[in-house]
């Protein structure tokens, strides 16, 4: 993607765990549920293959495709809002979940990004996430989530 026509977000957060372990965080679907607000994530988790973001009443909440697969250390997918019509209108963009190995933790880096100046999808996703992850890194340290609703 372009730098000059786009708009990004990146996230990064050290989780203590393992990298395997938070791969099936971030890939199965009801993990997913525990941290993520009732939404799971279904795929076939192979490139090319369809991505969805599930919620608990079957609506899909985002689309996408897998278009990078490197278990247990890169994701990255197509990311396409299906929820919000002013989002969706914007098109997709592009997630990328870095996994890194750090002595007794894990170090995450999200980086959403989407080729569009002042992006709403991008302002939505910048608030949103630093909520999922504080819920997932919870979860693998504690057993515990954070934040229950949005």
């Amino acid at each position: 993607m372009s730098t000059a026509h786009r708009s990004h977000f990146v996230y990064v957060t050290f989780i203590r765990t393992t990298p395997q372990r938070l791969w099936e965080a971030l890939t199965d679907p009801e993990f997913t549920r525990q941290y993520w607000f009732g939404i799971g994530v279904e795929s076939a988790w192979t490139q090319g293959a369809p991505w969805t973001m599930r919620r608990s009443d079957g609506s899909i909440d985002t689309s996408g495709e897998v278009l990078e697969i490197d278990p247990p250390r890169r994701l990255v997918v197509r990311w396409h809002n299906e929820w919000s019509a002013e989002l969706k209108a914007e098109g997709p963009g592009r997630c990328t979940f870095d996994i890194e190995p750090m002595a007794d933790a894990v170090k995450l880096t999200i980086t959403h990004e989407i080729e569009r100046l002042d992006s709403k999808l991008i302002h939505a996703v910048s608030g949103g996430w630093p909520l999922v992850l504080s819920n997932l890194k919870s979860l693998l340290e504690t057993g515990e989530i954070v934040v229950t609703k949005l």
